[in-house]
């Protein structure tokens, strides 16, 4: 029975961190305007526009976000808690507390995806420096949000661009300063949060 919930909580875990990864992308795309005619643009609105577009004709943008994007990213995180926290035959928290706890584990995924979207990044400029593929334009569009203001206050030196490691740096220490302290200060279960 234990393995039977383990499994389930891993196809959860993953079913909705996919899906949820595909909305985040959305919304960033917009944030960063980034090109939508990308193959890999093309395919994330693909699969989220079946949800997104009926939602927005309910919930309006606001000052040039995309409100709807993020009413489906907290009710896709709200749920995954529920269902994780039934799964492991844990009573469900007060609405408030899973609405708090989706917050923070929706702002953790957040940091995790530029982290990783800087590191495969920096892994590129090494062993490809000159691929010019659909997915590296739009990972350099993606970040450039974070990298733009990093590169200003940490110029290229030697031909060496010091920036990402700054930005994951700063990625980690938010992690481990707000991040973490938030999870405690909530009393946010740890197993509750994947990849926190």
């Amino acid at each position: 029975m234990q393995q039977l919930s383990v499994a389930g909580i891993y196809v959860v875990q993953t079913f909705f961190g996919l899906y949820m990864i595909a909305v985040i992308l959305r919304f960033l795309l917009q944030l960063a305007r980034a090109d939508f005619y990308n193959p890999v643009s093309q395919f994330v609105v693909k699969i989220t526009s079946p949800v997104l577009n009926p939602l927005r004709r309910i919930i309006p943008g606001f000052g040039g976000i995309d409100m709807s994007s993020i009413v489906l990213l907290l009710t896709l995180q709200v749920a995954q808690l529920a269902i994780l926290i039934l799964l492991m035959g844990y009573p469900l928290p007060g609405v408030v507390d899973l609405l708090t706890w989706s917050v923070v584990g929706i702002f953790g995924l957040i940091l995790n995806f530029y982290f990783f979207v800087i590191l495969i990044q920096i892994i590129l400029s090494w062993v490809a420096p000159h691929n010019h593929s659909p997915v590296v334009g739009l990972l350099y569009q993606i970040s450039e949000p974070l990298m733009g203001p990093a590169r200003r206050i940490l110029p290229t030196m030697g031909g060496i661009d010091f920036s990402p490691m700054v930005v994951i740096m700063g990625i980690q220490l938010v992690k481990i300063l707000v991040l973490q302290s938030l999870v405690q200060a909530l009393g946010v279960p740890h197993q509750l949060l994947f990849g926190l």
